[in-house]
């Protein structure tokens, strides 16, 4: 039993669409006393504010970390925006649950990075499928060696265009906005976590963009082999321009792994809950008026169901409050990891662009000398 938990003053940088969410859920936490939102639209943050009951607003971060009341931070930001907030928070030694990734830029991600480590923040990153309970079941059966040594995985991962051309308008560099950067991490991250003892030596891509290239001059999607250093195989496919009436309203992934004793198959495509309504459905990234079937639960962050939000980021969400004010030991992926999926996915971009193998790990000095 936990005596005198911790009570939480809780910041949260950026009032969008998951900022809410975790806000919402971060209001009704027994142990959370004060909410503060920074967010730079203005109307959007007043909305938000309403909403979660927050007691401070301001569009400036550094304003909201600066108050005395906060002692944990959330950074939802837009991806490309991560950077700074999260720099400014380990300063203050604050801890952080960070979106993925902790950056877009190899070069940023190894600063932040540095940062945390330097002032040994407690700073953990989003990879809400982590709190699935099918991924917690196969990391242990992985762990539990039921499956012998594991040999060899695969993952495919589909998605409909919405959330590539959602990220494509919000960016000013497209050449960071990736499949993988931006969702293949999802599945990457989670393969990792099942083969973590292993070390990655060597990556081998090809993308392809004849869909979403023209347009918005991005990447339809990418399919890529890393290579261990125990002779371990993984091979993934991540495509993101699927048509907008795709059912699934995000990420339908499939997931393989095959060990000396065992084969463990992971169907996390949804199409177990199909729903088909002459009714629009506003459920999932972004609705979309063509699409009027839906794999049902499909939408990462969780589902609505009798007035509130169900599923891994409310699990997410809580877990971490939790970890902050009971100090409890929780599986979020940490800032190393969340560095080290960003490397994984800007080395099979390399790899792709270049059409040759890359060693692993890179840097992002690597990254620009190779190119």
């Amino acid at each position: 039993m936990i005596k005198n938990p911790k009570t939480i003053g809780l910041a949260i940088i950026g009032a969008g669409r998951v900022g809410l969410i975790r806000g919402e859920l971060a209001a009704r936490h027994p142990q959370v006393g004060w909410i503060g939102f920074a967010e730079k639209n203005p109307e959007r943050g007043e909305i938000v504010r309403e909403k979660c009951g927050a007691d401070f607003l301001t569009q400036d971060y550094r304003t909201l970390l600066s108050r005395p009341e906060v002692n944990a931070v959330m950074v939802c930001t837009d991806e490309h925006l991560h950077v700074d907030p999260v720099i400014y928070a380990a300063e203050r030694h604050l801890p952080l649950l960070i979106e993925k990734p902790l950056a877009t830029d190899l070069a940023e991600s190894a600063q932040t990075l540095a940062a945390i480590e330097k002032t040994g923040v407690d700073a953990v990153i989003g990879y809400t499928q982590r709190f699935r309970r099918r991924w917690l079941v196969a990391k242990e059966k992985v762990m539990t060696g039921s499956l012998g040594e594991v040999t060899m995985v695969t993952s495919r991962a589909f998605m409909n265009r919405l959330v590539a051309i959602d990220n494509y308008k919000r960016s000013d560099n497209r050449s960071e906005v990736t499949p993988m950067v931006i969702s293949g991490t999802h599945a990457l991250d989670i393969v990792m976590w099942l083969m973590e003892a292993k070390k990655p030596v060597e990556v081998y891509a090809r993308s392809v963009n004849k869909a979403l290239g023209p347009t918005w001059q991005g990447i339809d999607g990418t399919a890529y082999t890393i290579s261990f250093d125990d002779g371990a195989i993984y091979h993934g496919v991540i495509s993101w321009a699927l048509p907008e009436i795709w059912p699934g309203a995000v990420y339908s992934l499939e997931v393989g792994a095959v060990g000396t004793e065992g084969v463990l198959t992971i169907d996390d495509t949804h199409r177990d809950m199909v729903l088909a309504t002459n009714i629009i459905q506003a459920e999932g990234y972004a609705p979309d008026k063509r699409r009027h079937v839906d794999f049902l639960t499909s939408y990462p962050v969780g589902d609505m169901a009798l007035g509130e939000l169900r599923g891994p980021m409310r699990e997410e969400t809580n877990s971490w409050l939790n970890r902050v004010s009971l100090g409890v030991k929780t599986q979020h992926a940490t800032a190393a990891e969340g560095h080290n999926r960003l490397m994984l996915t800007k080395a099979i971009d390399l790899s792709a662009r270049l059409k040759r193998p890359i060693q692993l790990p890179i840097t992002a000095q690597d990254e620009a000398q190779i190119q």
